[in-house]
């Protein structure tokens, strides 16, 4: 029964496997994308679904688009939000078709930055008549 071999440093302990290119991989040559690191994002691409990774992979495929995801979060933290309240203000703005809702958010600024990175990433910047309800 052979061991498996790290493809990275050649020594037969090799325990995981790179998602994406599935090399086997030693835990000291395995690069990690933790499910902190891309939390406003809904649908993961292959690519920034938290797992394991080699160093090929992770510098060609996960670099750029977690590059991609903080500069969406950038422009997101620059959008400017108006509420159902703000009426007198908002009424000259054309509205989108769009509608974003969020759940399960634990305060009320993480619930306008998960709005706000989903307009960002459409391309939008401004929210209008955003409405937030909290549950206990």
């Amino acid at each position: 029964m052979s061991k498996a071999i790290c493809t990275t440093c050649q020594k037969p302990k090799a325990t995981l496997q790179c998602a994406l290119c599935q090399q086997d991989l030693c835990k000291g040559c395995t690069l990690f994308l933790e499910d902190d690191s891309v939390a406003y994002l809904t649908d993961k691409s292959p690519e920034l679904t938290p797992s394991a990774f080699c160093g090929t992979c992770y510098d060609t495929r996960v670099m750029p688009a977690l590059h991609r995801y903080d500069e969406t979060l950038i422009k997101a933290k620059q959008v400017s939000v108006f509420f159902k309240t703000q009426g007198k203000e908002t009424r000259l703005l054309k509205r989108s078709k769009v509608v974003y809702k969020v759940q399960n958010c634990l305060d009320r600024d993480e619930a306008l930055l998960r709005l706000a990175y989903f307009a960002a990433n459409e391309g939008f910047n401004t929210l209008i008549d955003v409405e937030l309800v909290s549950e206990k």
